[in-house]
């Protein structure tokens, strides 16, 4: 079943803007906390942002990102946004939005099948 889908990625040039989707089921959306992971080719995946479902939808950010990426949910539509800003080559990588079954727990258990961002010098 498919329970996350990413959409958005893309070629962009650097110093550039992208903005990526993540919908999710209603389910997954309105009990669990989701976030953006990313894998660079050859590289282990990495976290990207957090936001949770409680306490006040808190944020938290990778600092290779804080201050250029910006996540942000659409509750009307079951989805979330990565909001990229300033983007470098570094930033190219597979993007893939995540969901938590447990709160307390730090694995992300669901995960979408990805969405390819590149980014040219």
């Amino acid at each position: 079943q498919v329970q996350l889908v990413e959409s958005g990625g893309g070629l962009v040039q650097a110093r550039g803007s992208l903005r990526l989707s993540c919908a999710a089921s209603e389910r997954i959306f309105s009990n669990y906390d989701m976030g953006w992971f990313r894998q660079a080719p050859g590289k282990e995946r990495e976290f990207v942002v957090g936001v949770r479902r409680w306490s006040g939808g808190s944020t938290s950010y990778a600092d290779s990102v804080k201050g250029r990426f910006t996540v942000s949910r659409d509750n009307a539509k079951n989805t979330i946004y990565l909001q990229m800003t300033s983007l470098k080559p570094e930033d190219t990588a597979v993007y893939y939005c995540a969901a938590k079954s447990t709160q307390f727990s730090s694995v992300y258990d669901i995960w979408g099948q990805g969405t390819q961002v590149t980014v040219s010098s």
